[in-house]
């Protein structure tokens, strides 16, 4: 327990057993109440690392979830999810004995083989999401994906037959589907801090494209204003997209185009020192990027001021 190694878990199993919890039904998918776990440590592993998906609903707890670098306390329904590989750690608040509610799905990869969803599951950004950029859930949907789980659950305690694995891939596709729309709802419902995020990625673009440094760094990514934004990148550029109909990348591209324009037309630099000036390594790049987004080559651009 002491060891800085995050826990592995491997197998389904292996997590019922860590928590005390009876074997499962499924030795692939299972759906966990967290009213019945009751073995905690009092050393919990500072991180743990599933080999299996995960999609968790807290509400009500004395917990705080670490994932990557951010804590999060789950005092409401809340959604979260995590993919094989993926670090997160427990942490029980003053010390107090352990308390949660709600429940949890995990799924094994090999659950998925040779089905759609194993391929689709990747698409679905917000298993890359930071804690801290979580699903808050009303009462309505929270009662819509929890009866989905019940389905799930009911499912793999029937008598398993050539039907079960399509019915239950059917109903976690549903409740992917349905984790989509509430997100999209967020984003929207959440517009004002949102905005603000927006507001800061053009003063953050703006201040990287007027320091004259900005040749040495090379053109900014979406994960360089991911981290100086303190958001995942999938969840700021799914984000925008909802916002503004961009994501992060052409938000940049429209920035570098408009600061290119500005240099075009109010300098002398050649094309070539303009592009080095902007962070490109080269600039027939620089060129190909220009046309492309205003269908004017550079020199047709500036020659139009003339």
């Amino acid at each position: 327990m002491n060891s800085n190694a995050p826990l592995r878990f491997k197998s389904i199993s292996d997590y019922h057993d860590f928590r005390g919890l009876p074997k499962p039904q499924h030795p692939l998918v299972s759906v966990v109440n967290f009213e019945d776990m009751h073995r905690f440590y009092q050393e919990e592993p500072k991180s743990i690392v599933f080999d299996f998906y995960s999609i968790a609903l807290k509400r009500n707890s004395n917990v705080a979830y670490k994932y990557g670098h951010q804590h999060y306390d789950f005092n409401e329904g809340i959604l979260f999810f995590i993919s094989p590989g993926q670090v997160f750690g427990v942490e029980a608040a003053n010390n107090a004995n352990i308390k949660l509610s709600g429940w949890m799905v995990l799924v094994h990869p090999d659950f998925l083989w040779n089905t759609t969803l194993a391929k689709t599951i990747k698409n679905y950004d917000y298993f890359n999401y930071a804690i801290n950029e979580a699903l808050c859930l009303s009462d309505k949907e929270e009662t819509t994906l929890t009866a989905i789980v019940e389905n799930i659950k009911q499912e793999y305690h029937s008598n398993i037959d050539t039907f079960s694995q399509d019915l239950i891939i059917a109903q976690l596709e549903l409740l992917l589907k349905y984790s989509d729309r509430f997100y999209n709802r967020q984003f929207i419902t959440r517009k004002i801090g949102n905005h603000q995020i927006v507001n800061r990625l053009e003063e953050l673009l703006t201040n990287y494209f007027d320091d004259n440094d900005h040749s040495k760094k090379g053109l900014p990514t979406v994960n360089y204003i991911a981290e100086s934004l303190n958001i995942s990148p999938n969840y700021l550029s799914n984000m925008l997209k909802v916002l503004t109909g961009q994501s992060t990348q052409q938000h940049i591209h429209d920035k570098l185009i408009s600061k290119a324009k500005e240099k075009l037309s109010t300098t002398s630099l050649s094309v070539g020192e303009i592009a080095f000036q902007l962070g490109f390594e080269h600039a027939p790049s620089f060129s190909k990027l220009f046309k492309n987004k205003t269908t004017f080559s550079p020199l047709e651009f500036r020659n139009s001021f003339n």
